[in-house]
Order: C-alpha cells, then sequence, then structure tokens
C-alpha cells in the first residue's frame, strides 16, 4: 500500500493526468452525441412517421468511451513510466525499494485504479449526452437494460487493463518520444487499417480479431469498428471472456519482458 500511495502521489502532482482525462472526455463526448444524433434524424421515415429502433444502437453510441477513448489510459500508463526514465526520478525510488519488482506492481495498481477513473469518467460522459440525444430521436436509451450496464462494467475493466498495457509498454520502451509514436501509430494507424482490411484479406480478418483494439472491443460487446462483421464470419468479434484474455496476455507480455530487461538497468 505504501508504495501504491507513492505511485499516486507522484502521478497526481503532474498535469499530465488531468490533460488526458479532459481530452478524453470531451472527444468522448463529441463522438458518442454525433453518432447519437445521426442515428435520431436518421429514424426518420421522411413522413413523420418514426422507423422502429435498430437493435443495439444504443450500444454503439455508449461504446464509443472504450472504442475511441482506450488510447488515453493506455497513453497515460505509458507516459506515467517513461515519465520517470527521462526525469531520472526512478533513482530515489530504487534507492528506497531495493525489490524493483515491487515498485512495477506499485505502479501497475496505482494505474489499472486510474485507468478504472478514466473508464467511469468515459462512459459517464457516453451516457450523458448519448441517452437524450437518442430519446429525442424516439430511439431506446437502454438505461432500464442489465446488459447496457453489463457493457459499461466491462468497458471500465478494458480500460484499466488498457493502462497496464501502457505501464508494460513504457518499462519495455523507455524512450519517451518513441513509447509514444508507438502508441498512436498503432491505436490510430495500423490495427484500423487491418481491422478495416479484414473485410477483403482472410488473413487480416484471422489476425484482426486478436488485435488488442479488437479484443478491447469484444470484451466491451460493442463497437464501430466491428459493425461491418456478419456474425459467424471469421471477422466478427472473440466472446467477452476471450478478449479479456487477450488483453491480459498482451498485457502481462509487455509487463513481463520491460521487468526483465529494462526495468533491470541502471537509470541514473
Amino acid at each position: 500500500m505504501r508504495l501504491v500511495r507513492s505511485e499516486f502521489r507522484k502521478l497526481l502532482t503532474t498535469r499530465i493526468w488531468w490533460v488526458l482525462l479532459i481530452v478524453e472526455v470531451a472527444y468522448v463526448a463529441f463522438i458518442a452525441g454525433l453518432f447519437a444524433l445521426l442515428f435520431s434524424t436518421g429514424a426518420d421515415l421522411g413522413d413523420g412517421a418514426a422507423a422502429p429502433a435498430p437493435e443495439g444502437m444504443h450500444e454503439l453510441v455508449y461504446s464509443a468511451a472504450s472504442s475511441i477513448g482506450y488510447v488515453f489510459p493506455v497513453l497515460l500508463g505509458t507516459l506515467a513510466v517513461t515519465s520517470e526514465f527521462r526525469h531520472q526520478t526512478l533513482t530515489p525510488t530504487f534507492l528506497t525499494t531495493p525489490r524493483r519488482s515491487r515498485t512495477l506492481l506499485g505502479k501497475i495498481v496505482a494505474l489499472a485504479i486510474m485507468g478504472a477513473v478514466f473508464g467511469i469518467a468515459a462512459f459517464a460522459i457516453a451516457l450523458l449526452v448519448g441517452a437524450p440525444l437518442l430519446a429525442v430521436g424516439g430511439l431506446d436509451t437502454g438505461l432500464g437494460d442489465q446488459e447496457t450496464w453489463l457493457m459499461v462494467t466491462r468497458g471500465v475493466l478494458a480500460l484499466m487493463l488498457w493502462s497496464i498495457i501502457g505501464v508494460g509498454l513504457g518499462a519495455l520502451v523507455p524512450n519517451q518520444v518513441a513509447a509514444i509514436v508507438i502508441v498512436l501509430a498503432f491505436t490510430q494507424f495500423i490495427e484500423p487499417i487491418l481491422r478495416t482490411g479484414a473485410a477483403v484479406w482472410e488473413w487480416a480478418a484471422d489476425v484482426g480479431k486478436f488485435l488488442p483494439g479488437a479484443a478491447s472491443d469484444a470484451l466491451v460487446g460493442a463497437s464501430f469498428l466491428s459493425m461491418a462483421a456478419a456474425p459467424g464470419s471469421s471477422s466478427a468479434l472473440l466472446e467477452w471472456w476471450q478478449g479479456a484474455l487477450v488483453l491480459v496476455g498482451i498485457a502481462a507480455i509487455l509487463v513481463g519482458i520491460g521487468s526483465f530487461t529494462t526495468w533491470k538497468r541502471d537509470v541514473s
């Protein structure tokens, strides 16, 4: 607990966590509101009658919190580690706690909690913005459905795992600029291209479902990128528990390799 409190103090004394949180909330609010508005206005048949509410449309709106919001906790986890390498603040920590694995564990716990905070904030704003706009269009908000709240719970878990993945990446790639480039390039370009190519190339479909973003969407249960995947096709998402296992596995691999390589090096 002492190490976890120490990690929280170090994290909360910087501006990066609340800057990322504000940007995440604003971005999710915009995307969730935009799609809710499009769905609502598209529900009008043109003769004054309302179209039947598309099944699961509210889940697609709310899942914007995870399908686009996941990049913020992974960046937070990455920056929390790489900043310590950059400013060499790990040196006094290692002097007081020679067992470096305990320090890394404390950071994982602290960042997992922060990931939950980011997840709660992202889904809260998605619900607050998306639900009223869906209701105005006569669409089902899903707020009374148990599955909606299960999706939210799984989404918060997904963002917790993403923050741990960020910690593992930061431990493996301590260069801050390189780590940020890797995160942004993979999440914003490489994976979206592979998942889009799944509709054309069979090999991309087979690989795509095991990518971290696809696994996250599977854990949550909905996403815009998975809309085009027909149920039962090779590009369809994994089961939610399989998605969770993939994310846990990726986090474990990154943390494990990072802890046995970069984390053991001299940082002074």
